[in-house]
């Protein structure tokens, strides 16, 4: 785990995978992970005391590029990212199952 902000680059996949971060934090505070060039950012609230994991899967033009993923984050909080890549999920239906 690390403390305040940093960038970490990604290498590029095969055509067609999938971009997966997994991000995890304690400590209170709020952290902003935004991955480029994707143009893809959320943000995710920490607290003390308590191991948030949040995953996020990006299937957008340009996923397969290389890049990277930069956190902001106040120095209250500890943080870690796994970033890798995989099959993107089959998309359901419009409607389901009614």
């Amino acid at each position: 785990m690390t403390t305040g902000n940093a960038s970490i680059a990604f290498a590029k996949g095969r055509k067609g995978d999938a971009l997966i971060l997994a991000v995890r934090c304690q400590g209170t505070g709020r952290m902003r992970v935004a991955v480029r060039p994707v143009h893809v950012s959320f943000p995710l609230d920490c607290r003390a005391g308590r191991t948030g994991t949040v995953y996020n899967q990006v299937n957008t033009g340009g996923a397969e590029d290389g890049g990277v993923a930069s956190v902001e984050a106040p120095p209250s909080v500890r943080w870690s990212m796994t970033i890798g890549r995989g099959t993107p999920p089959r998309e359901e239906p419009p409607g389901g199952d009614a």
